[in-house]
């Protein structure tokens, strides 16, 4: 025993007892050192678990960095209270979980107490603390047998069960809106009984309809919902206007119908049994049963048949008529013209139909007319093409003032007819002279004397102006030979690389040959600096027709006069190339003949 209390300080308590000797004093103890925490921590495992997760009031950060030794001391014997603590002064919040409200007045042992524990080892032990959960509905019975959220604090708090001052009624199917503001909860939620204890419902009450909860006045005899008519300020308000839905009665308004004042069809009766009880059993296209016949009974009763609800004025697709029926047949254009074009006022009016320019202003604006008055549109125009096609032909057209010829055959109508600045078609008054449409291309290039009173026809005829018939031989210079041939424009016109003409000349133009041909002898039959190219040449062709060898300083004699003039004059340059030279200046045999 001497040896014993040497080793050992005292007895272990109740709770450790079970490792009271000297082969234990490892199970708690390191050799040499104090108890050490880990070693309470791997048998204490509960509290191992609350520290991981961060929680309980040994994971508070002024318990959690002391030694576990320092709270629960050992060796004090088998009846020492290892937890020692003052429960009227603890700091509930150093456990995670601060005492709110009621809870602050509440014994410690009504929350810690087994039946709370939901871990059946820690329910086994006496006087623990350790095991609660926060859950409101871990420690409390659910008063709502689980028709409700189990979150409890989203409609309570602390201090009392009753009222839920955290429940916002909005927030639910039915907002409380009107009178239902100022109604006692019990009003609508009734305390019963449910499995043996007392029990409120919350959910599954029925307010679809006003119906579910109070009395029909109206027996019945009114379809829809009371919220189509009433409000919840007051019964007595009523607001059915515009909202209440009358297709559920089998008359659905539309059109106008939907913005008349309900007592404009129905009697106001203060009575609700027999208020909208009038008027009914009425088909919706029995429009004569509330309106008077504006035709007096000329088309018949079904006036949905051409009306619409959205205005009387407004008619439906009229299709369905038969204007065969009436004097005037639709034909052609007229048949997809809608009714209103030319019914503007009421159907029944009479319309002068006799002529097109009853109804169709004249596009023409009296061109045609004769003695102050217009042909009637028919005479050129058909309804079945309508006005954008013409009967008239090319062959009245060769019976007015300006018979078609030539290229005007072919050239469209719009070309001559159409302002291209007023975009108009125009027929009257557009002259018969080619310069009433063309632009006289040589005006102020051309003596008048050649074209009088710029009269086009003189050179060109309508098939085409290319072709010109102008007689050259009223000029000083007549055409002679090939020049007979040439194209005007080769000698009068400057035209570039693109076709395009520069300038024009038609007078004074020089009569020299080399004016417009290129002088291929240079110098060489230049008489005082001029090369007279008639001298030689003729205007038939290029050949010198007019040459004769023997009035030169070498005439043609013997075998001479059969040569070809290449055997002489053609003369290979030094560098290989043959070029035509007339002035040989060699008139001894020896100059050519070796």
């Amino acid at each position: 025993m001497i040896l014993l209390g040497q080793i050992s300080p005292g007895d272990l308590t109740q709770a450790h007892s079970q490792l009271e000797g000297i082969s234990n004093c490892t199970e708690c103890h390191v050799l040499g050192e104090r108890v050490s925490d880990q070693k309470c921590l791997a048998c204490h495992t509960e509290i191992q678990t609350l520290l991981r997760r961060d929680e309980g009031y040994h994971a508070n950060s002024s318990v959690r960095n002391q030694n576990c030794f320092e709270c629960h001391s050992e060796h004090h014997g088998r009846k020492f209270d290892m937890i020692r603590f003052d429960e009227n002064n603890f700091d509930h919040t150093l456990a995670g979980y601060e005492l709110e409200g009621a809870h602050a007045s509440v014994d410690c042992r009504e929350c810690h107490k087994p039946s709370n524990i939901q871990n059946s080892e820690l329910r086994k032990r006496e006087d623990t603390f350790l095991g609660l959960d926060t859950k409101c509905l871990s420690c409390h019975d659910d008063y709502h047998q689980e028709t409700l959220t189990n979150d409890c604090m989203s409609c309570h708090t602390m201090e009392a069960w009753s009222p839920a001052p955290k429940f916002d009624h909005s927030t639910s199917n039915f907002p409380l809106r009107g009178e239902h503001i100022n109604v006692d909860c019990k009003e609508c939620h009734q305390e019963t009984t449910r499995n043996g204890e007392p029990f409120t419902l919350f959910e599954g009450i029925a307010f679809e309809d006003c119906k579910a909860c109070h009395d029909d006045v109206h027996n019945g005899q009114l379809p829809g919902t009371c919220a189509s008519c009433h409000t919840e300020t007051s019964f007595s308000t009523f607001a059915g206007r515009g909202s209440f839905n009358h297709a559920v009665t089998g008359f659905t308004l539309k059109g106008s119908h939907k913005n008349i004042d309900c007592f404009s069809c129905h009697k106001t009766v203060s009575s609700p049994t027999s208020v909208f009880q009038d008027n009914i059993n009425i088909e919706e296209t029995s429009c004569i049963s509330c309106h008077e016949d504006q035709h007096d009974g000329k088309y018949g009763t079904n006036c949905n048949k051409c009306h619409q609800e959205s205005s009387f004025l407004a008619l439906r697709d009229m299709d369905f008529f038969d204007h065969s029926t009436t004097d005037y047949p639709l034909e052609g254009q007229h048949v997809g013209v809608d009714c209103r074009e030319c019914h503007a006022e009421r159907f029944s009016n009479p319309i002068d139909f006799s002529a097109c320019m009853n109804c169709h202003e004249d596009y023409h604006n009296g061109e045609f007319a004769e003695n102050g008055v217009s042909p009637d549109c028919k005479e050129c125009h058909s309804l079945e093409k309508g006005f954008e096609y013409t009967l008239f032909t090319l062959e009245d057209h060769q019976k007015s003032d300006f018979p078609l010829e030539g290229a005007h055959i072919a050239t469209p109508c719009f070309a001559c007819h159409v302002d291209e600045g007023e975009e108009r078609w125009s027929f009257a008054n557009l002259g018969n002279d080619c310069i009433d449409c063309h632009t006289d291309f040589h005006e102020g290039y051309l003596a008048s004397e050649f074209y009088p009173q710029q009269d086009c026809e003189a050179c060109h005829i309508s098939d085409t102006w290319a072709a010109v018939s102008f007689d050259h031989t009223r000029t000083d210079w007549p055409l002679t030979g090939a020049h007979q041939t040439v194209n005007c424009r080769e000698c009068h016109f400057e035209i570039d690389n693109e076709k395009t003409v520069i300038s024009q000349n038609f007078s004074n133009l020089n009569t020299d040959c080399t004016t417009c041909h290129e002088n291929v002898h240079g110098d060489d039959f230049a008489v005082n600096g001029v090369t007279d190219c008639m001298r030689c040449h003729v205007t038939n062709s290029w050949m010198p027709e007019k040459f004769d060898h023997s009035n030169t300083r070498f005439p043609l004699e013997g075998k001479h006069a059969s040569l070809t003039c290449n055997a002489c004059h053609a003369i290979e340059s030094a560098t290989g190339e043959t070029e035509i030279v007339y002035q040989l200046n060699k008139l001894e045999c020896t100059d050519c003949h070796l």
